[in-house]
């Protein structure tokens, strides 16, 4: 049987777009060729920021139901929220290990809950932690940012992570998230990132079809070199 190929895919951050016109934004995106897009759920207390909760996603998912949420879930308790989030018709739940005293169970309750699995990773949280949850999960989140807040500086340093995770793990979808844009995706390509996650360099863009096309083309063109 020949090994699935990893695919890469786009999904631009609302967190940084007009939250008073999100469906507006959310349909713009999607019609600059956005494969997903990426919700951040902020509570505050992970955190320190607040953002939306289930009842925007929902009402969102409502008028856009053929659109795949990637729930970005910077909560301090990722359990308390499954439920609601699957509810609101997210397809994909994405918490830290940092937030999780029992990841394994978070992820049984995920994925009972009908929605995939992602774990996610803080800057200063070692690769090595989320190994044992690998065969469990659909994606691993690197960020490249401190979580909460849009429009930070780009962590180079933690490419390793990724290089890491795709010289281990051939075929794992690794998500990155934070100050990706033009000016970066060929690090986040050439470390082997697969789903990108940008935001300003998107919303705040008069051609985001055109920063779109650009993104995928430039890690499509790295990723060659781990599946030729």
């Amino acid at each position: 049987m020949s090994r699935p190929l990893i695919n890469c895919k786009i999904g631009p951050s609302i967190l940084n777009a007009d939250l008073s016109e999100i469906y507006a934004e959310s349909q713009r995106l999607l019609d600059s060729g956005a494969d997903y897009l990426h919700l951040d759920v902020m509570d505050g207390h992970f955190v320190p920021n607040l953002t939306f909760g289930h009842p925007v996603v929902k009402c969102l998912k409502k008028k856009l139901p053929q659109a795949f949420f990637d729930m970005h879930m910077m909560v301090a308790d990722p359990e308390k929220w499954i439920e609601p989030i699957a509810d609101a018709g997210a397809e994909q739940y994405t918490f830290h290990i940092e937030a999780a005293a029992d990841p394994l169970q978070v992820i049984r309750k995920i994925k009972e809950a009908g929605m995939k699995a992602g774990v996610g990773l803080k800057p200063g949280t070692s690769v090595e932690s989320v190994v044992p949850l690998i065969e469990h999960v659909d994606l691993v989140l690197i960020m490249t940012v401190e979580p909460g807040f849009g429009g930070q500086k780009f962590m180079t340093d933690m490419m390793s992570k990724v290089e890491y995770l795709r010289s281990t793990y051939r075929n794992l979808d690794i998500e990155v998230d934070g100050g990706v844009g033009p000016n970066t995706i060929e690090l986040c390509g050439k470390a082997g990132a697969n789903l990108i996650v940008s935001g300003t360099a998107i919303t705040a863009s008069d051609e985001p079809k055109q920063v779109i096309s650009y993104l995928r083309k430039s890690v499509e063109e790295s990723l060659l070199k781990f599946h030729p």
